[in-house]
């Protein structure tokens, strides 16, 4: 793989982002973690999944360069439901996976993060979804997994001002479950994945399973209608707009079209 590396340890595949300089969530890493997790899942040896980020980042974000490979309405929301397909086989995957969060879970990176089912972050990890600086919305489930795991009210301010949280306010909010030092966070992801990887392979994937009957009735639809709203807020006028800013390294100005 060019993007992703994995080894192994025992019991526990450690699956690593690589593609410099910050992880981006590109169609490229979202294909190819595809591919590894078809092959973990089938891998009786594996029974946890470590998930982490090479150098500065765990994931920044999407590759906003991308998009501007991008033409039309139908195209921008199908990269928006690889995505979610994937995200969503990860969150029904039958092992577990832990996020280790270090420097940056930042718009698609945080979504990553969200469809694992354990986050450990360090405390001054960044962690958002800045989407509407762009004039765009999430596009891989985002808008349905945050007021999940930190409640309406605070997913609302997230998503309206784009502001980045912290990772100790990431766990007190629960969108973590605990945060570390630098130092702390790699020895203790692994040391969480070798106890979770000493239970029973068939318990593990029942439990999995149970949990995601917690669900809310109506996340599936909430998810079709993000794909949808991906799609159209690319071709308007403000989300063109955002996206060459970004690149330009400017302030947008919307027009409110």
């Amino acid at each position: 793989m060019e993007f992703i590396s994995v080894t192994k340890e025992k019991k526990v595949a450690n699956v690593s982002l690589r593609r410099p300089p910050a992880n981006a969530v590109a169609t490229d890493v979202l294909k190819e973690l595809t591919h590894i997790l078809s092959d973990l899942e089938n891998d009786s040896e594996t029974k946890v999944i470590l998930l982490t980020g090479e150098g500065r980042f765990f994931s920044a974000g999407a590759d906003i360069k991308e998009f501007t490979t991008v033409d039309n309405e139908e195209g921008f929301a199908d990269l928006g439901g690889l995505g979610q397909t994937l995200f969503d086989k990860m969150e029904a995957f039958p092992k577990p996976i832990i996020a280790a969060i270090h420097g940056a879970a930042l718009g698609g990176g945080l979504e990553l993060a969200m469809a694992c089912h354990i986050r450990l972050v360090t405390e001054d990890a960044k962690l958002g979804l800045p989407e509407l600086q762009l004039g765009l919305v999430p596009g891989f489930a985002g808008s349905q997994r945050l007021p999940e795991l930190v409640g309406k009210a605070k997913a609302t301010e997230m998503l309206l001002t784009s502001d980045p949280i912290t990772g100790r306010e990431a766990a007190n909010l629960g969108l973590a479950n605990q945060v570390y030092s630098e130092d702390e966070l790699l020895p203790k992801a692994k040391e969480l994945a070798e106890k979770i990887s000493q239970k029973s392979a068939v318990s593990m994937k029942y439990a999995l399973e149970l949990l995601n009957y917690s669900k809310p009735a109506k996340f599936d639809e909430g998810v079709a209608k993000e794909k949808e709203y991906f799609g159209k807020a690319f071709v308007s006028e403000d989300g063109q707009e955002g996206i060459r800013a970004f690149i330009e390294k400017r302030k947008p100005n919307f027009t409110d079209k």
